[in-house]
């Protein structure tokens, strides 16, 4: 039997410093919003995996917890933390459903834990250092209500830098399978603003582990191919960029990564591309960086640094 959960007013009342604006002094309009018919809220899971991000998971879990969907059940998997990471989700242990911290091998061996415990309807991941916008579980819920045959649900989303500064919103287009092999030209969209259904989870999973970076991209292929996805135009998610977030820190890598397994897809063409194209950047940069002698400049600069 599920224990009780003390109320989202004790949630509120939880120290957090001079923080505000949502998910720290702004209460979720979410709870307000009902379903079309009245039907029950569908039961939906979030698994957060985390490791070393307390500078940024409290305002993840929070953005998740008081939302107020009255159906959730999230889950929290820790890979070790040796910093303030674990101070902190027990600050929020009475309202998870559970959590654990252990090593691992790695985030998408982190989520996949996380799912196998998942019994929701809708699952999706949140990344510690990612958070939901006010009412995003309520909007995807209800869009799934909508028709409840589709694979996954997704809307908007936001990268933001360090200063809160809007650096990246893609223009959401209507996901096709042969189109997320375009990902990189115009056919993305934020992985935190979708969630999946338990059907597709259980035919299209788990992540494939040997996939460090486009593990999420890898895992919609898979769903494109039996399920439709549906689209909403909601804002739902905000990503932080920063300099330690997989995507900054390996940005070249992640089109090595991305080319290796759209060719395990079988596409060997749009791989190629991409790799071509890829290799003419670097190439471009190449050019520039002799032409301005930046190489040598840029070991003066180095040399000055570490004096």
């Amino acid at each position: 039997m599920r224990r009780n959960i003390p109320a989202i007013e004790e949630l509120r009342s939880l120290p957090i410093g001079r923080k505000s604006g949502w998910p720290w002094t702004v209460e979720s309009v979410g709870s307000a919003i009902a379903t079309h018919d009245d039907r029950p809220w569908p039961k939906i899971s979030i698994v957060t995996p985390s490791y070393n991000q307390g500078a940024f998971i409290e305002k993840t879990i929070r953005s998740v917890l008081l939302q107020g969907y009255p159906n959730l059940e999230y889950i929290i998997i820790d890979g070790g933390s040796t910093d303030d990471t674990i101070e902190i989700i027990k600050k929020y242990e009475s309202w998870l459903t559970s959590w654990v911290s252990e090593t691992d091998r790695g985030q998408s061996h982190a989520i996949n834990k996380g799912l196998n415990l998942a019994t929701g309807d809708l699952c999706g991941w949140l990344n510690s250092d990612d958070y939901y916008t006010e009412g995003a579980l309520f909007k995807l819920a209800n869009a799934y209500l909508d028709d409840t045959s589709v694979g996954a649900v997704y809307g908007q989303g936001h990268v933001i830098d360090t200063n809160g500064r809007v650096i990246y919103k893609p223009e959401l287009r209507q996901v096709t399978h042969e189109g997320l092999f375009d990902w990189f030209s115009g056919h993305d969209f934020m992985q935190p603003s979708c969630l999946f259904t338990r059907d597709a989870w259980l035919e299209c999973g788990p992540l494939d582990e040997s996939i460090h970076i486009s593990l999420d991209v890898d895992l919609w292929i898979r769903i494109s191919e039996k399920f439709e996805f549906k689209k909403i135009d909601d804002l739902l998610s905000i990503a932080l960029s920063h300099p330690q977030a997989k995507t900054t820190a390996m940005e070249n890598l992640m089109y090595v990564d991305f080319a290796i397994m759209v060719m395990r897809h079988g596409n060997e063409a749009k791989a190629r591309e991409l790799l071509e194209r890829q290799a003419n950047i670097l190439s471009e940069l190449q050019a520039k960086m002799d032409k301005y002698n930046l190489k040598k400049k840029l070991k003066k600069l180095y040399r000055k640094i570490v004096k």
